[in-house]
């Protein structure tokens, strides 16, 4: 199925395409931190800092969620669904941009959420999947075997509904993390390689946070295929590496041969920082508030206290613990979630400097 505004990505055999739906405005802005550099201690201590700001990318308040949605987004309306479906927590940026991305689609939204009933009140991005309009259902959360089945339950079930009202539904996984989204950060990569070439910076490593790790795959994907002189270095914000990492490299070769590239990753290739995980996912831990503050102070930027807050404290720790030299250059990906600053005011409030 075409539809006004889709365009596509012809593969390597010119044989198909991936279709793609514009939702970003792009390219997102990259720019110095000149400010955050002298109160890490200056051209001394602390190497140039690089803000790829992919908080901008406009979709309902933006987010990195932007940019692999355009390729889901167009996967489902080639196949004329009229519903996208997707998971998340009570607070997930993804959901609330899956939600955003239908409606600028034309689609309806289904949103099954894991947490908890009485304890997910009705603000930040929860607040704007209402807003929304999406059909929110949120279940018993939780990290083992049990919480899984009862996520695969909750959605099989919504899809057989749909169905025997019409619609037709299109699941997309939690955090966008597929071969097909995988290639939102495939061409951000080439995005961020042509910002650079008129400045002859060579960037040594670039940090984001590492999630579902669908930004993950993409990045270090796009490393490889687009020549990046960088190091990707994700920040952990819960746990499950070994599992999460293997994930990385399975999505990261199906989305290679989506392109027919002849790359191949290895999970052992990959590295994540782990330890500023805390007590677990959107549990923010004093290094995290304290980054955040940090960079509202110096740069006037606002980070969340679930993704980008504990990645820039992983880069601020290895900035202090000297293992960046000064002389280098690094990239940080801004990838959004700023609502989820309002989502958890209740436990950001306490932890904020006088």
């Amino acid at each position: 199925m075409n539809s006004p505004g889709l365009d596509h990505l012809t593969l390597a055999d010119g044989n198909d395409a991936i279709a793609r739906f514009p939702l970003a405005r792009l390219p997102t802005p990259l720019h110095d931190a000149p400010r955050l550099r002298t109160a890490l201690g200056g051209q001394a201590a602390c190497p140039r800092i690089l803000l790829k700001r992919d908080d901008l990318t406009d979709l309902l308040l933006g987010g990195n969620k932007a940019r692999k949605l355009e390729y889901l987004v167009g996967a489902a309306l080639r196949e004329g669904a009229t519903v996208l479906i997707t998971t998340g927590g009570p607070q997930s940026n993804h959901a609330r941009m899956t939600a955003a991305a239908a409606r600028r689609a034309g689609m309806k939204c289904v949103l099954v959420l894991a947490g908890s009933h009485t304890t997910s009140p009705v603000q930040g991005n929860l607040l704007l999947d209402r807003i929304l309009g999406a059909e929110v259902h949120i279940i018993e959360g939780g990290d083992d075997e049990a919480a899984a089945a009862r996520e695969r339950e909750a959605i099989d079930g919504v899809v057989a509904r749909l169905r025997e009202k019409g619609e037709t539904p299109f699941v997309i996984p939690l955090g966008g993390s597929n071969a097909i989204g995988v290639l939102g950060y495939v061409e951000a990569t080439s995005e961020i390689r042509s910002q650079l070439a008129s400045t002859g910076e060579k960037p040594s490593r670039l940090y984001y946070a590492s999630g579902s790790r669908g930004t993950q795959a993409g990045l270090e994907l796009g490393a490889r295929l687009h020549g990046a002189p960088w190091r990707c270095t994700g920040v952990a914000v819960s746990g499950g590496e070994a599992v999460k990492r293997e994930r990385a490299a399975t999505i990261a070769n199906e989305a290679a041969a989506l392109l027919g590239a002849g790359v191949r990753l290895r999970a052992e290739e990959l590295q994540t920082v782990q330890d500023q995980i805390g007590a677990g996912y959107a549990i923010p831990t004093r290094a995290c508030i304290e980054a955040i503050e940090l960079v509202a102070r110096t740069e006037g930027i606002a980070l969340d206290p679930v993704y980008t807050g504990k990645a820039m404290a992983g880069l601020i720790d290895q900035i202090r613990k000297g293992d960046i030299p000064p002389g280098e250059t690094v990239i940080f990906l801004h990838t959004g979630g700023v609502p989820g600053l309002f989502g958890l005011s209740d436990v950001v409030v306490p932890m904020l400097s006088p």
